[in-house]
């Protein structure tokens, strides 16, 4: 016979998620967008864990969705490291954005040498975020970055196109931005802690705060 397990023993396990609002503090990192930080659950990317941005067409914003985070932690002096970026990063317009060059690093790599870098990086410890494009990442390989930026305490950024909308992902934020004729505009598809909100964002109106 199965040994019985009262409720509150598996209530006390950090593994199980309660519902109650009062129950779910997140510790999130600000975006740096007003509008963004006002519709997402705790205000911010969540730390320690994984964020996926997907994205229809190179250059619509999808860099520039990131920028006032990884600014802000090179220039308090943390890691940021950029895994198989598609194009050669440019510095002075980096330097423009507020990014402290000192502290960002970039890693050529790609496939799955990308992915294995960006584990190693968010499970290090030593990184503040981690920005990663992987061209193909399943399920398992998204799992295993995802435990470790939890481990590493570190943020985890994923760029990937936005076919992959379609696939499901371990990673507890999921936003998609799309180019309409007006401009790019964000939705968010999944996020942890709180429902997804209905409203799409545009991008140009949701910048910095």
């Amino acid at each position: 016979m199965n040994a019985v397990i009262a409720l509150t023993d598996v209530l006390r396990d950090p593994r199980v998620w309660r519902g109650s609002a009062d129950a779910v503090v997140l510790a999130t990192e600000p975006t740096g967008y007003a509008a963004l930080d006002a519709v997402l659950p705790g205000h911010g990317w969540p730390k320690h864990a994984l964020s996926e941005i997907l994205f229809e067409a190179d250059g619509i914003g999808e860099l520039g969705l990131i920028l006032p985070t990884l600014a802000r932690l090179t220039q308090t002096e943390r890691a940021v490291v950029l895994v198989g970026s598609p194009y050669l990063p440019y510095p002075l317009a980096l330097a423009a954005q507020g990014i402290n060059l000192r502290h960002l690093h970039l890693i050529d790599a790609t496939g799955r040498e990308a992915l294995w870098a960006s584990e190693q990086c968010l499970r290090s410890g030593a990184c503040a975020a981690v920005v990663c494009w992987p061209l193909q990442a399943n399920e398992r390989a998204l799992r295993r970055l995802q435990v470790a930026a939890e481990s590493g305490h570190a943020l985890g950024f994923v760029f990937r196109a936005s076919s992959a909308a379609r696939n499901p992902s371990p990673a507890p934020l999921r936003l998609q931005l799309a180019l309409h004729a007006s401009g790019t505009t964000l939705n968010i598809l999944k996020c942890r802690g709180g429902r997804v909100p209905t409203q799409v964002l545009s991008l140009r109106s949701a910048r910095r705060a």
